[in-house]
């Protein structure tokens, strides 16, 4: 029986709090005139990221989601909603599950459609 994908988990904004201030340092001028720093807060997990390196705020977003995402606190939150998911297995034991051969469908495209392997092939 193949079952549909499943995604384990997401973060959304609906789950982050993002603020921005003004960072001043490096960029002088620029920094010191606009709101190019940045702190992310997950409120499921608590975990917080924030950034004010660069002069770009959609940069600074970036490196403040990758600092959240690697701080204890989210990598926690992450491993409890995972293993909640899989029901007290690992994610490695999930996707072992999910590469049972009856959960694979192998398709390949032929005259411009897409065929399942395993069903009848007509080559025309």
């Amino acid at each position: 029986m193949l079952r549909e994908r499943e995604l384990l988990f997401s973060v959304t904004k609906k789950d982050l709090v993002i603020q921005t201030f003004q960072s001043g340092g490096k960029g002088g001028q620029h920094q010191n005139k606009t709101s190019s720093g940045v702190r992310i807060i997950h409120l499921p997990s608590g975990a917080r990221g924030g950034s004010r390196n660069e002069r770009s705020q959609r940069r600074n977003k970036h490196l403040a989601f990758r600092r959240l995402a690697a701080t204890r606190e989210f990598r926690l939150w992450q491993s409890r909603v995972v293993w909640e998911v899989c029901n007290g297995k690992s994610i490695d034991q999930c996707v072992e599950e999910g590469l049972a051969p009856e959960n694979i469908k192998v398709e390949i495209k032929v005259n411009g459609k897409w065929v399942v392997l395993g069903t009848e092939l007509r080559i025309q």
